[in-house]
């Protein structure tokens, strides 16, 4: 077919997607192949293609298309995740928008809404994947909540409790109100909230009184509602102000609960009065000082219920008017009631003038953690919750990095690892939620609890008794932390999937979900299956915006991944990904390279018309032709030179360097120089030309091998335009098959592009009109250099628009001397070009550019800027001085030329 003159990315890609899905091109038959084998962090259900997957799933389908054109039987897992606490949100407020509610309903009922809208409208971002041109196994997709994955989540769960890994316990969690579920401690972002800080009076109980003469302990608090459910005060044992009051009792003031002042050094003396008010059923550090003093988390007292509003404490202290109040509500309502009372501390501000001010208390700015679904403040709440030993299942991942069985790339990220992992703390399962994987436990009415795969199994263990169901989901963590190994037909040890590809070899996410569920699949998949879950794992940054700033909607600073590619096409957002990505970097936003990558794709396109209407068709073979022309051993020389880069780009997962390999050659080798320099050859015919239109055929073949993995439509397109392929398909083609480099025939066509583009150069800036052309002398050239001016005559003539080439000594008057290897090349500017007044030009113009050079130089080494300066300010500082170096430098270099 003919290559059309415009390159319009949008149907090219809609009509090649369609082919491989259709086809099976994602997952072709090689049951002999060796398997490679990668899983995609699944989606949420719910979820919409963000520029985050964007970068996640370009790199992985980059690696996933190289090892498919290397031969390899490639499975890329694909599927998504249900997602419980997002997509029960999202049904409950289509819900609200009809007047309507969950509790309207019964669980069955409800969740069979849920189903009926995943039917209808979830798994969008599956479609927009395709958009991309994720090449993912669609035959094989998943869920996490099909039949199969939740017999799988079911196992793991009996498994583990019946190892004594599950248990059911009473802590504090992470509570989120709005939802009136248990969250992780991932799932918490924290925020600056401006608030407040008061101190209070805590009297001494029975005559007890401090060193100096004080019958009360100041306190001091951000959150004084929950003094209704303190238990404590807590002192440093080496405090000498507090040692004669510790185990003396002390007195809360509205609830009259008598408690201890306790040793910990949780108290810090340097810190406010150095007196701590514990109230372990709401806070976590006071949770463990509680459980240091000898308060079992049986005994600590609630003060809230599901909505964080105030309940009554287990001994009936707290007053009838605090009940039922929202927590900030009953925040201020302790304030009032203490400074009744006589027990607030006011805090007291001077002005300028030293005039003083009291006040309530003092303003602070307040790190206040958050829901990241409900967007309320996180209670901290004493419940019964089911729990992982995280502690034992760690033990084995940790010894896997560190003995290599797991790669962590870049290396930089073990360090966190470890310190996470070694300091792990339980891992809160259970949740409060109807959509997800209900937890397989059934109590009896003495609260016995029985764990089984089936109620009939339960009903067994409990003997007959009656038995209720737990009624919380498991967190949704817990499911996708079984997708490298459930995905594969596991339980089931005798799946082919499973037995051929696992471990995986290499899993690809974001830093941001390491803990989330990388390190989870890692305790799962060594602990059920005794083997690491991949053999690598590539964290890679996050894409922020052109100023660096992390992006949001509220910021308004959002890149949606979809409306780059309709303006600019999938292949140029792919490319602009791989070039972004370099190893422990975020990625920033620049929509001027993704315009310029696909300028990058139609240079190709016009690079390949330009072969096609010259006679220039697909390759016949897969290894390099034979050659006899300089310029097409140097071809074969530089496609070979290129695979090699990237193929030792991709083993270091160096997906910024493939993708700089890949454009260097295909921009500049082939199509500024190869191109060009084979004009002539193709012009003149015979045999030469033949050989040329064999060779150019088959270095186009390599590049759109090469690029494919980046830019798979545009590639795909040119591969069936230039010619039969026998039904074979780039996307399953043979990766590039060279032979050895011809050494001498690179050093020759590479001394021609060193001179060509020197005399370019000197020409452009001495200013040189473009179509004058002008004679070349050359002197002390060696017996090598006239042998390659003899045999490239013809080349270099056209391409540097030269005269004559001449070894005799040039005329007498200015010249432009042009030094390259050993031999000096003398262009004659006499009336030319006004010598006098090109050396005023260049010596005002390198001057200006020296100044600019060095006051930028100046800026960069002041730390007062390079210190306080906001970074891209910085970095473009060094950028621009880079700039005016290389300016000045090039100036000089003309001005020299000239004598």
């Amino acid at each position: 077919m003919t290559i059309e003159k415009t390159f319009a990315p949008g149907e090219i890609e809609a009509r090649w997607y369609k082919y491989w899905e259709e086809n099976g091109k994602f997952r072709p038959e090689r049951p002999d192949a060796a398997p490679f084998t990668i899983v995609n962090p699944p989606p949420n259900v719910t979820g919409s293609l963000h520029i985050g997957h964007a970068l996640d799933n370009t790199l992985q389908d980059i690696v996933i298309r190289y090892e498919r054109l290397r031969g390899k039987d490639a499975l890329w897992v694909v599927g998504t995740d249900h997602a419980g606490i997002a997509t029960q949100m999202v049904v409950e407020r289509q819900l609200e928008e009809k007047q309507d509610k969950r509790t309207n309903y019964s669980r069955e009922d409800f969740i069979a809404k849920v189903w009926d809208w995943k039917a209808e409208s979830g798994g969008q971002i599956t479609r927009q994947l395709r958009r991309l041109g994720c090449s993912m196994d669609w035959s094989r997709e998943q869920f996490t909540m099909d039949p199969h994955f939740t017999r799988a989540v079911v196992k793991v769960f009996v498994d583990l409790y019946n190892q004594g890994l599950i248990y059911r316990d009473k802590r504090l969690v992470n509570w989120d109100p709005k939802l009136k579920t248990a969250i992780s401690d991932l799932e918490v972002e924290t925020r600056e909230v401006k608030g407040h800080f008061w101190r209070f009076k805590y009297p001494l109980a029975d005559g007890a009184t401090l060193a100096d003469g004080r019958v009360y302990i100041e306190v001091a608090t951000t959150r004084p509602e929950t003094m209704l459910a303190d238990m404590a005060v807590a002192v440093h044992p080496e405090d000498e102000r507090y040692k004669s009051v510790i185990g003396k009792d002390i007195v809360q003031p509205i609830t009259g609960r008598r408690f201890k002042v306790v040793a910990d050094e949780h108290a810090d003396p340097e810190l406010g009065s150095g007196a701590v008010k514990i109230t372990p059923g709401h806070d976590f550090n006071d949770f463990e000082v509680g459980k240091r003093a000898g308060i079992k988390p049986a005994d600590m007292l609630n003060m809230f219920d599901a909505e964080a509003k105030v309940v009554q404490t287990a001994d009936g202290l707290i007053p009838a008017e605090f009940l039922g109040l929202d927590r900030f509500d009953a925040r201020k309502l302790v304030v009032e009631r203490l400074k009744e009372q006589g027990f607030l501390i006011p805090h007291v501000s001077k002005d300028k003038d030293g005039e003083e001010t009291q006040h309530d208390a003092e303003p602070r700015t307040i790190q206040t953690p958050f829901g990241d679904r409900g967007g309320v403040v996180i209670e901290p709440w004493l419940t019964d919750q089911w729990y992982v030993n995280a502690e034992e299942l760690a033990k084995k991942p940790i010894e896997a990095v560190r003995s290599g069985a797991i790669e962590i790339v870049p290396k930089t990220w073990e360090k966190t690892f470890f310190n996470w992992m070694e300091n792990i703390q339980p891992w809160c399962v259970s949740r409060q939620l109807w959509w997800g994987h209900r937890i397989p436990a059934w109590f009896d009415e003495d609260g016995n609890v029985f764990v089984a795969e089936t109620e009939d199994e339960a009903q067994a263990l409990a003997g007959n008794r009656k038995l209720t169901r737990d009624e919380d989901v498991l967190d949704t963590w817990f499911s996708s932390a079984l997708w490298p190994f459930a995905t594969l037909g596991w339980p089931n040890a005798d799946a082919p999937l499973l037995k051929k590809h696992y471990p995986n070899d290499l899993c690809i996410s974001g830093f941001d979900i390491l803990f989330f569920w990388d390190a989870r699949m890692a305790m799962q998949g060594m602990h059920f299956l005794g083997d690491v879950p991949w053999k690598r794992l590539y964290l890679h940054g996050l894409v922020r915006a052109a100023d660096g700033q992390k992006m949001s909607k509220s910021k308004g600073n959002v890149v949606d991944p979809l409306g780059l590619i309709d303006k600019y096409g999938a292949d140029a957002l792919r490319f602009f990904m791989a070039a972004m990505e370099s190893q422990g970097r975020d990625v920033k936003m620049d929509e001027r390279r993704v315009e310029g990558y696909r300028n990058f794709a139609t240079k190709l396109w016009n690079a390949a018309r330009f072969c096609q209407s010259n006679g220039i068709e697909a390759s016949r073979t897969i290894a390099a032709p034979a050659a006899s022309l300089a310029v097409n051993r140097w071809i074969i020389a530089e496609v070979a030179a290129t695979a090699q880069a990237l193929e030792i780009a991709m083993a270091e997962l160096r997906f910024d360097a493939y993708a700089d390999a890949i454009y260097q050659f295909t921009w500049s080798r082939f199509c500024d120089w190869y191109l060009e320099l084979i004009k002539p050859v193709l012009s003149e015919g015979g045999a030469g030309a033949d050989e040329t239109r064999t060779v150019a055929g088959w270095a186009l073949d390599q590049i759109l091998v090469m690029l494919h993995p980046v830019m798979p439509f545009v590639t795909e397109e040119l591969w069936h335009a230039l010619g039969d392929r026998g039904g074979h398909d780039l996307i399953t083609a043979k990766w590039a098959d060279v032979g050895a480099v011809d050494a001498s025939a690179s050093a020759e066509i590479d001394w021609l592009i060193r001179l060509v583009s020197e005399i370019r150069s000197s020409r452009t800036e001495l200013g040189v009109p473009p179509g004058t052309k002008l004679p070349l002398h050359v002197r002390d050239c060696s017996p090598g250099t006239a042998a390659r001016l003899d045999n490239n005559r013809a080349m270099i003539e056209r391409l540097a628009r030269i005269e004559t080439i001449s070894t005799d000594p040039a005329p007498a008057g200015g010249a432009a001397q042009i030094v390259v290897d050993e031999a000096t090349y003398v262009l004659p500017l006499e009336g030319v070009i006004d010598l006098a007044a090109e050396r005023i030009r260049l010596e005002k113009n390198a001057a200006a550019a020296e100044k600019e050079r060095d006051s930028l130089a100046g800026r960069l080494g002041n730390p007062a800027f390079v210190d306080k300066a906001k970074p891209e300010a910085v970095e473009k500082a060094r950028a621009d001085h880079a700039e005016k170096s290389a300016e000045a430098e090039r100036l000089r270099a003309a001005l020299a030329r000239l004598g």
